[in-house]
């Protein structure tokens, strides 16, 4: 198997991270979800989030992007608490890429109108618009369908036309959402080096969540296991997978990462 991370970012010398969740807390209803969750997303750091389902990894995607707003607690953007900032202007003041699980486009337009409708709304120069467009249908070899209808391309091209849309506005912070969910094994290799390259080219920070736990970790500087609404364990992918907190929440005695 070809080695998809070689290299981890483990620690940061620059006490400035790009997000930053403190003591977010969450309920629906009676049912708690986030107990005093802390963590961040550091520039140039790929994180990634684990856990069984129902724990609460897409609802730390909503609370960052400003879909819903903590009970308790606040997210941080650059320093600058955005807690109650909505959505448009953590996108377009913070740079937030946000990037769904199911869905992030326009189903009955085609690949190049997709990108096209969003560019208009996120660049406001004509030229620049067509030249990030067409840098973008390059880099992910999206030449021969960009007259499909976006629900007429494959899972993986449709995977890569919505990290195109969220790359349109140049991002700091990608969030990817169960992005290996459903895919072939070539298209999850590739989609890993879309990551890696992302990172090593644009110096991004990246969160991704993913049930995939081999396909995740292969491509993650630093992972967190959630559990019973807290992040139990955090580390490297080695570190991890040897951490006892993790292994009885979330992976047990005979995973293998290798």
């Amino acid at each position: 198997m070809a080695i998809i991370k070689k290299f981890r970012i483990t620690k940061f010398k620059q006490a400035k991270p790009l997000v930053s969740l403190k003591k977010i807390s969450l309920s629906y209803g009676k049912r708690k979800i986030l107990d005093s969750v802390n963590f961040n997303i550091n520039p140039g750091e790929i994180l990634g989030m684990l856990g069984p389902n129902g724990v609460g990894k897409s609802t730390i995607f909503n609370l960052i992007t400003g879909l819903i707003k903590p009970d308790y607690g606040s997210i941080f953007f650059d320093d600058v608490d955005a807690t109650e900032y909505p959505i448009y202007l953590r996108t377009t003041k913070f740079k937030i890429g946000y990037v769904p699980q199911h869905g992030g486009y326009f189903h009955d337009l085609t690949l190049l109108e997709n990108l096209k409708a969003i560019a208009e709304i996120l660049i406001a120069d004509e030229k620049e618009r067509t030249s990030k467009i067409d840098s973008l249908i390059g880099r992910f070899e999206l030449e021969a369908v960009i007259n499909v209808k976006a629900k007429l391309l494959s899972g993986g091209q449709k995977k890569k036309l919505v990290i195109a849309l969220a790359l349109l506005g140049d991002p700091k912070v990608l969030l990817l959402d169960e992005c290996f969910a459903a895919l072939d094994v070539l298209t999850i290799k590739m989609l890993q080096q879309i990551i890696v390259n992302l990172q090593t080219e644009n110096n991004i920070g990246i969160c991704i969540c993913d049930h995939q736990a081999r396909d995740l970790l292969s491509c993650v500087d630093v992972a967190i296991v959630l559990s019973n609404c807290k992040i139990i364990a955090q580390g490297t992918p080695s570190e991890l997978i040897k951490d006892a907190n993790a292994k009885s929440a979330y992976f047990g005695d005979s995973f293998k990462f290798n």
